[in-house]
């Protein structure tokens, strides 16, 4: 993978290229499920109909897009045959991609993904459940900002589960960064709040904050990340700069339920899809996009320390909905 082509201003032909054909390799699961489905929902038609659409609602559903987004790409699909008068099943991917691509939302730094606020260090506060490769997406976030220039320092703040805090060092030594840790059972804030003060007294640029990976009720889950939160604040006032929810592409819908509960809890700032390559699923990137309205920054397409790529809307649409 052409990987640090992802941290300057411009790529390369090849380096688009390569990217492009990680990305189509990670969602060929995906995409061979979805047109496969398709190929029988249109096996026979010669124009998009009633018959058609609620097969193809039926394919985005079972596509793990979700109910809500599935029925607002169908009404969208619905005003277009109303309005065009016929079209036919020909022209209906090229209609999903349209229509896929308008509901998502390209991250706000697409161009200068790297670059570090002004206020030093850059806070990044990485949140979701354990298992969804929220360790394993710090080391490579750790190295990808390594890799751009930058200082980068590492806070194991999720406390409750000792081999969180074994797994962050074992990253933080891959990656050849520092880690600021207490061990398992320590106040998650103090740790937070060393890591960032750690930060600032060596001048770091970057300092990424590992937290809780448990899912517990709402008030919980709000309370301590908003404890989090204020204790950073009070060494940097303005962080966390990012809020990092890591979710798995290959658990469905019970992404899109964690999504609810941390947007609930917290800012989220930005989404990181982990697993897109082992799984049929990577429909639900489109639902959740849609439904929170929070930018995916990054995706997992491996477990190589540069197997992460930044989230390109139209490449992702592309290779969902390349014919197969």
């Amino acid at each position: 993978m052409a990987f640090f082509g992802l941290f300057g201003k411009d790529k390369s032909p090849a380096q688009k290229e390569a990217e492009q054909q990680d990305l189509d390799k990670g969602l060929e699961r995906s995409r061979s499920g979805f047109f496969a489905k398709l190929a029988r929902v249109v096996a026979g038609k010669s124009k998009v109909d009633d018959e058609v659409l609620d097969a193809l609602e039926e394919t985005l559903v079972t596509g793990d897009v979700g109910v809500d987004t599935t029925l607002k790409i169908i009404e969208r699909i619905q005003q277009r045959v109303a309005r065009d008068k016929y079209v036919g099943t020909d022209e209906l991917n090229g209609i999903l991609r349209e229509e896929v691509a308008s509901l998502m939302r390209d991250h706000d730094h697409a161009n200068t993904p790297f670059q570090v606020s002004g206020t030093k260090p850059h806070v990044i506060m990485v949140v979701g459940v354990n298992g969804v490769g929220k360790t394993t997406t710090i080391g490579k976030l750790a190295n990808a900002y390594k890799r751009a220039g930058h200082s980068v320092m590492l806070g194991a703040a999720d406390t409750f589960r000792a081999a969180a805090v074994d797994q962050l060092r074992i990253w933080s030594e891959r990656v050849g960064v520092p880690l600021v840790s207490q061990g398992m059972g320590a106040d998650p804030a103090a740790v937070a709040y060393d890591s960032v003060e750690s930060a600032k007294a060596k001048g770091a640029d970057v300092v990424i904050i590992d937290t809780a990976g448990r899912l517990h009720t709402k008030v919980n889950l709000m309370a301590e990340l908003t404890k989090v939160r204020n204790v950073m604040q009070k060494v940097v006032p303005d962080a966390p700069h990012e809020v990092l929810l890591v979710l798995d592409a290959s658990t469905g819908q019970n992404a899109i339920e964690q999504a609810r509960h941390f947007t609930n809890a917290t800012q989220v700032t930005a989404l990181a899809l982990t697993k897109i390559d082992g799984t049929a699923k990577g429909g639900v990137a489109i639902g959740i996009s849609d439904q929170f309205q929070v930018p995916i920054k990054y995706l997992g397409i491996g477990e190589g320390i540069n197997d992460l790529q930044l989230f390109d809307r139209k490449a992702f649409v592309d290779a969902l909905f390349k014919a197969v």
